[in-house]
């Protein structure tokens, strides 16, 4: 069925209504600054207590952070509620972790006896985010940030989802333009500034968000500049990013580093929305073991050899690792670079040591180590009780079955379980759009969460909820038809390992009847062969035309198949999650639940 002939569904507005919201907010994106406060909002710090200072040359200033918490305010569950925790013996063990009412104890009982003290994030607290936070367009997350008294934040890509102008909402406060207010209270936002320094709008050429914000605390003070990845644009829809300009990272920072520089704050942190990849997945790996940075790859090595030794540090994020490494400047200094995984699990603790004979950091003294949000300490009290306001308003939409399972359907693995079950949806969906249909496509970083099987009883044993379902897909894409050709479609598959996709291949989750070898022993393009691709046994053929369906970001290109968006004949439907409720209302019951897909569709070469 069309969009327009869905039948009603508790909470289909909200989901429907953030896609419209979108769509009106980009008109105005030019207004979002102005509705800002000043880029160099230089006031004391609003959340901590004030301290007696000291006569001292040397300050320690402690900084508190944490990156891409994606509206997890309940403890996520499953590997993304564990950090991995190397021992004094050399041998690892899991730490169950994360959930607000922990990190709000563990943050604050950090901040004692620190009279100097500031928390700052790395982007990304909103955005692919559970149902809780997800249903309320992220209003619960702001509200628990309030909370944990963070002080600023960069801007990440998922901050875009809904577009500019539904941010600037976030950060000023005010109901949503379509679905109003959730209480008889109207909705604050943001009590500490978003920095979005290298995000430009076209039409002004100035950045949508302040670039920059100065911490004061008597006489010390600490600029911090916020930046996200140059390459959002290929990571969000376009309608999101509509009217918007990213800029270089590193030039960027090192332009309002100048500025800083000149306004006389020469102790700087730039919030980076960008990541790398350690050696290892241990938190407490000594990243530093083989020399400064010898220990971690990836983007944010090279943005931080070349920032301005100006900058004293670095908080990052994106790539949800975590990682504590001193990484060169351009002078050869060693420079602190830190990220605190994801979803809460760990925060950050940094010793900025402040010399106000010069107001700068004194770079040898600086120290930092991550520590995990365990579940062993009393949870907040302020965060359970707002926990448990939004948990109220999303229960009758959250706990209504729409399927059943018979096991664990996962998100592991070059092709994974959950993938091939959510291709699977969207081609029954498809063909309901249109009997022509041939097949589906599903970018893997859609897929934000595992479907686990679980015994509950009166409930139904194996049972999926719409808040499962919601958690797996968040992000209120609609499922879109299109008509490529097969040579088109060949391209498709081999833009997965080229491109812009070459060193970090995206492989997209296919539905049944399509199946192809990915032989990893090859480079590029030719890692995909294309005398094995199938559909339902047969070869592609290069100038037929084939019906495809696949969700609204990649239908528009994104994650670097620009193929997929030069595809004709489009057909725009309901949003994915539509197409994952019916497939699962339509092929389970108690009786019979659906199994976990075999994952045999790709086959790969190593």
């Amino acid at each position: 069925m069309p969009a327009s002939a869905q039948p009603h569904h508790p909470g289909r507005r909200r989901r429907t209504s953030r896609l419209l919201a979108v769509a009106a907010g980009l008109a105005t994106v030019g207004a979002l600054a102005a509705a800002l406060p000043p880029a160099a909002s230089a006031g004391e710090s609003h959340h901590r207590p004030g301290g007696h200072g000291s006569a001292n040359r040397y300050e320690d200033v402690q900084l508190l952070s944490f990156n891409d918490l994606h509206g997890n305010l309940e403890p996520p569950s499953g590997s993304s509620g564990r950090v991995t925790e190397t021992q004094a013996d050399g041998t690892t063990r899991t730490v169950d972790a994360g959930g607000v009412e922990y990190l709000a104890t563990h943050l604050r009982q950090a901040r004692k006896g620190h009279a100097y003290s500031v928390t700052a994030a790395g982007g990304d607290m909103v955005g692919a985010s559970p149902l809780i936070s997800g249903l309320f367009h992220d209003e619960p997350t702001i509200e628990a940030l309030n909370k944990l008294d963070l002080d600023v934040t960069s801007v990440g890509n998922h901050e875009f989802d809904e577009g500019a102008t539904e941010l600037a909402r976030l950060q000023n406060g005010g109901c949503h333009p379509t679905d109003g207010c959730y209480s008889d209270k109207k909705f604050k936002g943001a009590d500490f500034p978003y920095l979005a320094a290298n995000v430009l709008d076209d039409k002004t050429g100035k950045p949508v968000l302040a670039p920059y914000w100065v911490w004061k605390k008597k006489d010390v003070k600490i600029g911090f500049i916020g930046v996200t990845l140059e390459g959002t644009p290929g990571i969000v829809s376009a309608e999101g990013v509509k009217g918007l300009a990213f800029k270089d990272e590193v030039e960027t920072i090192n332009k309002y580093a100048k500025v800083l520089q000149k306004q006389g704050v020469k102790s700087i942190v730039a919030l980076v929305h960008e990541g790398g990849y350690p050696a290892s997945s241990s938190y407490n790996y000594d990243c530093d073991a083989g020399g400064a940075g010898a220990g971690i790859s990836g983007p944010i090595v090279d943005i931080a050899k070349n920032v301005s030794p100006q900058v004293d540090a670095l908080v990052t994020g994106h790539t949800h690792n975590a990682y504590v490494c001193t990484v060169p400047d351009p002078a050869g200094k060693p420079r602190m670079v830190t990220s605190a995984a994801s979803f809460g699990r760990l925060y950050t603790d940094t010793t900025l040591t402040y010399d106000r004979r010069t107001g700068d950091i004194a770079r040898t003294a600086v120290k930092s180590a991550n520590h995990v949000v365990t579940r062993d300490v009393t949870p907040a009290a302020d965060m359970t009780a707002l926990i448990g306001k939004w948990n109220t308003l999303a229960a009758p939409i959250g706990n209504k079955a729409i399927g059943y399972i018979s096991g664990d359907i996962g998100t592991g693995g070059t092709e994974s379980p959950l993938g091939d079950l959510i291709a699977d949806a969207q081609l029954a969906y498809g063909k309901e759009l249109d009997p022509e249909t041939d097949l589906a496509l599903m970018n893997p970083g859609g897929i934000r969460a595992p479907l686990t099987y679980a015994a509950k009883g009166a409930e139904g044993d194996g049972v999926v909820t719409y808040a499962e379902g919601f958690t797996v897909q968040p992000f209120a894409n609609t499922v879109n038809l299109q008509d490529l050709t097969g040579a088109q479609l060949i391209q498709v598959l081999k833009e997965q390992v080229s491109g812009s996709n070459e060193a970090a291949p995206k492989i997209l989750q296919i539905s049944s009847g399509l199946t192809y070898t990915l032989d990893l022993t090859k480079s590029g393009a030719d890692r995909v062969v294309t005398d094995s691709i199938r559909l339902n046994g047969a070869a592609i053929d290069p100038a037929a035309t084939y019906r495809v369906a696949s969700n609204s970001f990649l239908a528009g290109g994104g994650d670097g198949f620009t193929t997929l968006g030069q595809g004709t004949n489009d057909l725009v439907g309901a949003d994915d999650l539509t197409a994952l409720e019916q497939y699962l209302t339509a092929n389970s019951t108690p009786a019979s639940p659906i199994a976990p897909p075999a994952a045999d569709r790709i086959t790969i070469v190593q």
